[in-house]
């Protein structure tokens, strides 16, 4: 059960005045746990390279550090005097023409921010990991956080680093006493998925009339304000060294694309797709995103990963944390929204 915040140890308050380093501010979930620290009199710091977008932090009140997670001298600023750490940043992306981008700046980069919080006496971190790290079930099995994929058990470039960067924090956690917190989130929509995320592409296309039909697969979804408020929850009452899912619901693709239909007044799609026959069109996407440089909206690993429904329990942070989430549904509904105002939906 979650202790009162009044009961808290000094390591896990956030106090006001204390300074805390959000890295990844410039992205989907970081600007959600951005906007979820402030207005606590917190001193705000965020890490962003010169050429990441602004929009998740614009108006924010924030020291803004320029840099780059694999450059020590940035990292050495960015860490200076910080009381507590978000290191959320990533490479989110299921495709790159050079794969060993995502697991450079996954591994290495996650490293590299760890060590520095080691070095700068950090108090307390909160990892952002994923529950790519752990192993995917069927339709009737729901995976929880004792289900851990090895490192050559991972699908493609993206999972294979998350895992690997979770074994590192693991392995500060026990060699060096890196006074970390895990936490996985599932897949968060909602406002602020500035570049998209390949899920809020995802919308954004099924809002757009432009996918008709679908594969046999599941995923669990979640509003990413929920997964920010559940960093705090993990900050304040996790465990050091323990990871916790940070989910909401689980839905079908089908029935994921349906709602988006629902919401938007078009017609869902109600044809269903083997994935065998769709190889030679991922071989063919990826050929043609190799000329252009645009991620492909298919791929074969994405095609592999729909071989599972990717259902997951957020019980023990509901039971550790006192996490909670809201229908999907409402997910849905603020991520077209913003997607609409956003001018994403034309």
């Amino acid at each position: 059960m979650a202790e009162d915040s009044d009961t808290l140890p000094d390591f896990a308050r956030l106090n006001a005045g204390e300074r805390v380093l959000v890295t990844g501010a410039s992205g989907f979930v970081g600007g959600a746990v951005l906007r979820a620290l402030g207005g606590r009199g917190l001193d705000l710091r965020v890490l962003a390279r010169p050429s990441s977008p602004r929009r998740n932090f614009e108006g924010q009140d924030c020291q803004v550090v320029l840099g780059d997670m694999t450059d020590a001298g940035s990292l050495e600023r960015a860490m200076d005097g910080v009381d507590h750490l978000f290191h959320v940043a990533a490479d989110y992306r299921l495709w790159a023409p050079d794969p060993s981008e995502i697991i450079r700046a996954n591994v290495a980069g996650t490293e590299a921010v760890m060590r520095a919080a080691l070095a700068a006496g950090v108090k307390r971190i909160v990892y952002t990991s994923s529950v790519a790290t752990l192993r995917a079930g069927d339709a009737d099995t729901v995976v929880d956080e004792t289900a851990p994929l090895g490192e050559g058990e991972a699908i493609g470039a993206y999972k294979q680093s998350k895992v690997a960067a979770e074994r590192v924090v693991e392995r500060l956690v026990a060699e060096a006493g890196l006074p970390a917190v895990i936490v996985n989130p599932s897949t968060p929509i909602g406002p602020g998925d500035v570049r998209p995320t390949p899920t809020g592409q995802m919308v954004v296309e099924a809002a757009t009339g432009r996918i008709p039909a679908f594969v046999d697969t599941g995923l669990n979804l979640v509003h990413v304000d929920d997964v920010a408020a559940g960093h705090l929850k993990a900050h304040a009452h996790g465990r050091v060294g323990e990871r916790y899912i940070l989910g909401g619901q689980d839905a079908s693709l089908r029935e994921f694309l349906a709602e988006i239909a629902r919401l938007t007044g078009r017609k869902a799609p109600t044809i269903a797709l083997p994935r065998a026959p769709l190889y030679p069109l991922a071989y063919a996407a990826e050929a043609v995103a190799r000329v252009t440089g645009k991620e492909p909206l298919l791929t074969r690993d994405a095609l592999k990963m729909a071989s599972h429904h990717m259902f997951f329990t957020s019980a023990k942070a509901e039971r550790e944390l006192g996490y909670r989430a809201r229908p999907y549904v409402e997910a849905l509904q603020d991520a077209l929204a913003w997607f609409g105002d956003a001018g994403y939906l034309k």
